[in-house]
């Protein structure tokens, strides 16, 4: 089959749609469960590509949460410690690798995640699909579904959970083609991947970089090469913490990044793991009113809902104590897709525990940028790669 019909394009009123191959030949999709849409399938072939190369670059199962057509969390599949366990609520669970990559991936950014459209690099096994089948999600593509995987994932949401497979052999053209207001663009395909050798370019005086941050960084690298730009990737211990995605300013993108990396670490908070949530409040409530919990700027009104959700009202963290909380969080990888042109990035990098960094660099203040990485001890390689999507 080559042509593929959509319910509609990226809003209802946008009829007819569909998906097809221009050269006549069969789609590399099977749509095995549900009926995707537009926004689906540019999500689920975006996210493939990303979990097809972090796989081919770390050798690690790996996962991928994609909204609006930029990763909410990527992951490979490191075992979980006991407080990422019960964060990412799956401390009940009995994880194999490739379910443990999509609970990191899926636990980055859980608010973001909310809806998500899941890329799987590997066969789908049944603790993957048992993972996925209690989450609010739209769907999922991998390169195949264990048998007992497959009819968890094709009964969920009554039977129109959008379940693809995808030909893991399949290989795009070199040249790629798209159409805005009837124009049509053209332009090689984005086929550079990542080596350790692009790291090896390093301006800093701090020239220690480990393995564990080698790795840290690639999977910056490949998180950048699918999300829109301009962005930027914090990463620690193989799973993204805080993505800033579509920005039109870099220190944004930071900030962005930055802020959601915090939320990451201060879910760890002992306050945070025992806050006493009533035993029928489900996870998305629970995740939501942790971000409230969190918050400087919860309003009395978002605030009074806490009676319904909490079997007593918390005391929210000070200031203080998020900032000795945060100070804990160190060894973040950092990763940008195009120069910074100041160093005020840097400055709040540093703020969020962000000890090596890799950009393309190529601006006009590169030794301003050294100078400030210089200040905080950080490793920064030139890569003179940018990475832009859109």
């Amino acid at each position: 089959m080559n042509s593929l019909s959509l319910r509609y394009g990226m809003n209802p009123h946008q009829t007819p749609a569909r998906v097809f191959m221009r050269d006549g030949s069969d789609l590399p999709i099977t749509v095995l469960g549900g009926s995707p849409g537009y926004i689906n399938l540019l999500d689920g072939l975006n996210a493939w590509q990303l979990v097809r190369e972090l796989k081919s670059v770390t050798g690690l199962p790996s996962a991928a949460s994609f909204k609006h057509v930029s990763p909410a969390g990527a992951a490979i599949g490191l075992p979980l410690d006991d407080t990422l366990r019960k964060i990412y609520f799956v401390d009940d669970a009995e994880l194999s690798p490739l379910a443990a990559a999509y609970a990191r991936a899926r636990g980055a950014d859980r608010l973001c995640s909310f809806g998500d459209f899941i890329a799987l690099s590997d066969v789908v096994d049944l603790s993957t699909a048992r993972l996925i089948a209690r989450e609010v999600s739209d769907g999922v593509i991998a390169p195949g579904y264990e048998p007992e995987a497959l009819q968890i994932l094709t009964q969920k949401k009554a039977g129109k959970y959008v379940v693809l497979q995808i030909d893991s052999t399949y290989e795009a053209p070199a040249s790629e083609m798209r159409e805005v207001f009837g124009v049509t663009f053209e332009q090689g395909r984005h086929v550079r991947s990542v080596a350790p050798s692009d790291f090896t370019h390093l301006v800093t005086r701090n020239q220690s970089l480990p393995l564990p941050a080698l790795r840290d960084l690639q999977v910056a690298w490949v998180t950048l090469k699918y999300t829109q730009s301009n962005s930027v990737c914090f990463v620690k211990d193989g799973q993204t913490i805080g993505v800033g995605a579509g920005q039109q300013s870099r220190v944004h993108c930071v900030r962005l990044a930055a802020h959601k990396a915090d939320l990451w670490w201060l879910r760890q908070h002992p306050k945070v793991i025992n806050l006493p949530f009533r035993p029928e409040i489900k996870r998305p409530e629970r995740d939501n009113a942790i971000d409230q919990f969190l918050r400087d700027d919860i309003t009395p009104r978002e605030k009074s809902a806490w009676t319904h959700i909490f079997t007593e009202l918390p005391q929210p963290l000070t200031g203080e104590e998020k900032r000795a909380w945060l100070d804990g969080l160190t060894d973040v990888a950092l990763g940008s897709d195009a120069f910074f042109p100041f160093s005020d990035s840097i400055h709040r990098a540093a703020a969020s525990g962000v000890r090596y960094v890799f950009e393309p660099g190529g601006s006009t203040r590169d030794a301003e940028v050294i100078a400030a990485a210089d200040e905080y001890g950080m490793v920064m390689a030139f890569t003179g790669v940018r990475l832009f999507h859109h």
